[in-house]
């Protein structure tokens, strides 16, 4: 005999103790329902929601419910029987049981014909609430799931010439801040390039600057640090190929891009461009302006070693202060650096 479990909520957002009691109503049936109620005016997407209710309980039927309708009984004498309705034509088979963490659930499930299970109704496996990841997420990001940590995290791109110390600074700042760095693509592929440089070599180089940034973001921390991202993608391709990129801008940038100024020692590593103090200052003029074009934070970080390093996690404490206020590692005001929101 198949057992058919439900269970509904707002999921706003999902967290932790939603997916304890859903992967435990998954053990105690064969087939789960998921209904996933929204409403417009609500501050995260429904659909959004929607989906990533299906990304995290792939082996359970997962439903979108978007009407407006009373969300209390005080709100209409009829509040049990329109929900009686709602839940059976997401759900026209019998159901067997209807799991939740709320008093409702036995109301409901008499409503339905199941029998009511409750889990874990004083949150003790897992103390949080949708409320309190609303209000200040990076207190409890151990609770955000994967694919929901994208929608608070906090990307800082690390831009600039060559040699002025992005890759070094990128894995300083995630060491600091407990977080993951996405990589240069663009070193890599410019390492394996078998061709001229060509204008789709540099859109191949923001897809897998993307791709990385994509797998790496649900498994980092409140912030994702980049060394270079699109921006930077788009003034290399002037500087080397000599053209204007015709591909549009993605549609979410980073939050705050740093500029790494060029009071570093030019290096030599045996691959890169900029040996000429000319262009180095050219492509960093460039830079600005594009950063300014796009309309994006930026702030350009000076300093040698430490003084560096501690620029750049005082741009970016002071940047999102709600985050500064949970870190544990706070840096000292350095000496001044410049910024600009355009």
């Amino acid at each position: 005999m198949t057992i058919r479990g439900f269970l509904l909520g707002k999921f706003l957002p999902p967290h932790a103790g939603h997916l304890f009691m859903c992967r435990t109503a998954q053990a105690l049936c064969d087939e789960l329902t998921v209904l996933v109620c929204t409403l417009d005016r609500e501050p995260i997407d429904g659909r959004l929601r929607h989906a990533w209710m299906k990304q995290l309980l792939p082996g359970a039927r997962v439903i979108h419910f978007d009407q407006d309708v009373p969300q209390e009984p005080a709100d209409h004498p009829d509040f049990w029987e329109i929900w009686r309705n709602i839940c059976l034509d997401a759900h026209p088979e019998p159901v067997d049981a209807v799991f939740g963490s709320e008093p409702y659930v036995m109301r409901l499930a008499q409503e339905l014909g199941a029998r009511p299970v409750v889990i874990d109704p004083e949150r003790l496996a897992f103390p949080v609430s949708g409320t309190a990841i609303r209000e200040n997420p990076y207190a409890h990001w151990n609770m955000v799931p994967g694919p929901v940590r994208s929608h608070y995290q906090k990307r800082i791109v690390l831009t600039g010439a060559e040699s002025t110390g992005k890759s070094t600074l990128a894995r300083q700042l995630a060491r600091h801040f407990d977080t993951l760095h996405v990589p240069e693509y663009g070193r890599t592929y410019d390492a394996f390039r078998t061709g001229e440089w060509t204008a789709g070599s540099f859109a191949e180089i923001e897809a897998g600057h993307s791709a990385m940034r994509e797998a790496l973001a649900p498994e980092a921390g409140p912030i994702l640090i980049e060394d270079t991202d699109e921006l930077s993608t788009r003034v290399w391709e002037t500087a080397l190929n000599g053209t204007v990129p015709t591909r549009a801008r993605p549609s979410r940038l980073a939050d705050l891009y740093l500029v790494l100024a060029t009071d570093l020692p030019w290096r030599d590593d045996g691959t890169r461009y900029m040996a000429e103090t000319a262009f180095r200052e050219q492509f960093q003029s460039s830079l600005i302006s594009e950063l300014s074009t796009a309309g994006v934070a930026w702030q350009e970080i000076r300093g040698l070693g430490d003084a560096r390093l501690a620029a750049a996690v005082c741009a970016i404490n002071s940047a999102f202060p709600a985050f500064a206020a949970t870190n544990e590692k706070p840096a000292s005001q350095p000496a001044g650096f410049r910024s600009g929101i355009s």
